[in-house]
C-alpha cells in the first residue's frame, strides 16, 4: 500500500499553503493525499457561561466544515488526485506524530521567517518536528495576493535543492537520500552544502589559520569527506546536477546564503530530549526560522 503525503490542516493561510503544497508532491509522487485535523474538547474552566453557540457540538462542526472545505479546494485543483481527510480526536502533538509514523512525508504550515518570527516557535509544530520519526515539511505562508492557497511560498520556481551534509556518510544517508530523491522527481540540480569550524587552537592564534590553509589541511579534507558522503548518491541518480560547497562558518549561516535559489532545503535533526521536552538541535532551529523557502527536516537513521 502506498504510503500518503499528509498535511497538518487548521484552516489558517499556513495550512492552506502546505495543503497546497503537499497535493504538488504527492501528485509527483502518484501517492494518496491525507489531510488531518487534530481537535479535542477542552471545555473551558472559567466560572462564566460559555457564549451561545460555543459548545462542543459546534465546535466539531466548524472543524469538520472547514477540513472539507480544504479537502475540496484541493481536490479540485488536482483533478485526480487521491484526496482523503479525518478529524483526528486526539491531542495535537500525539496525533500528528502518529500520522508521521504511516506517511511519506507530514507536511505544516509555517508562519513565516524573519529576525524574530519562525516556524511555530515554542508550539506543537517545534514537538512534533522534534518526535517525529519521518521527514517533516514546513511550508511558509503565500504571499497575499488573493489566491493565497494556490500561491504557496513554493522557493523558486526551477531552483535547486539545497542539502546540508555534516558528519559521516552513514550519519546523513536518509538526510541525502531525501534530498536526491526531491531533485530527482522536480528535474532539478542539488547544492550539497558542508561547514566546517576551526579546532579550538586556531581561535587563539589567527596566523594559525593562514599557514593552515595554505597548506591544505582543513578545507581540502572537508572537501574530501563532503565528495565521499555524495558519491553513493551520485551514482543512483546520474541525472542529478551536483555542486558542492564547502564553507567557513556555522552551519546555519552557511545554508541560509546558500537558499536564495533554492526551492526546497533539506537538512538533518538528532532530536535531543531535555528537561523541558525534545529539541530538534541548533541548525534544524535556525533553518526553520530563516530560510526563505519549504524546509524538509528529516531524522537521522
Amino acid at each position: 500500500m502506498t504510503r500518503p503525503v499528509t498535511v497538518g490542516v487548521d484552516g489558517s493561510p499556513e495550512s492552506l499553503s502546505a495543503a497546497e503544497w503537499g497535493a504538488r508532491e504527492a501528485s509527483r509522487r502518484g501517492a494518496p493525499l491525507r489531510l488531518v485535523h487534530a481537535w479535542e474538547w477542552e471545555p473551558f474552566s472559567a466560572p462564566f457561561d460559555l457564549p451561545t453557540g460555543l459548545d462542543q457540538d459546534a465546535l466539531a462542526r466548524q472543524a469538520h466544515r472547514t477540513l472539507a472545505a480544504v479537502d475540496e479546494t484541493v481536490a479540485g485543483r488536482h483533478p485526480g488526485l487521491p484526496v482523503s481527510h479525518e478529524i483526528l480526536g486526539r491531542p495535537a502533538v500525539e496525533a500528528l506524530v502518529a500520522e508521521a509514523d504511516s506517511a511519506e512525508l507530514l507536511v505544516l504550515g509555517s508562519r513565516g521567517y524573519g529576525p524574530v518570527s519562525g516556524f511555530l516557535l515554542g508550539s506543537v509544530g517545534q514537538q512534533v518536528i522534534a518526535e517525529a520519526r519521518r521527514p517533516v515539511v514546513a511550508v511558509r505562508p503565500a504571499v497575499p495576493s488573493g489566491d493565497t492557497a494556490a500561491e504557496d511560498a513554493a522557493g523558486v520556481p526551477g531552483g535547486e535543492i539545497v542539502v546540508g551534509q555534516h558528519g559521516t556518510g552513514e550519519d546523513t544517508d536518509p538526510v541525502l537520500a531525501f534530498a536526491f530523491e526531491q531533485a530527482a522527481g522536480r528535474g532539478v540540480g542539488i547544492r550539497a552544502v558542508r561547514a566546517w569550524n576551526l579546532p579550538p587552537l586556531y581561535a587563539y592564534n589567527p596566523s594559525s589559520l593562514f599557514l593552515a590553509d595554505e597548506a591544505g589541511v582543513l578545507a581540502p579534507l572537508e572537501r574530501k569527506r563532503l565528495g565521499e558522503a555524495l558519491a553513493p548518491w551520485r551514482a543512483k541518480y546520474p541525472e542529478v546536477p551536483v555542486t558542492e560547497q564547502v564553507e567557513l562558518g556555522s552551519a546555519a549561516e552557511v545554508l541560509l546564503s546558500a537558499s536564495g535559489r533554492a526551492q526546497l532545503v533539506v537538512v538533518g535533526r538528532r532530536a535531543r530530549r531535555g528537561a523541558l521536552g525534545s529539541r530538534i538541535g541548533s541548525v534544524a532551529h535556525a533553518t526553520l526560522h530563516h530560510v526563505p523557502c519549504p524546509v524538509a527536516v528529516v531524522p537521522h537513521s
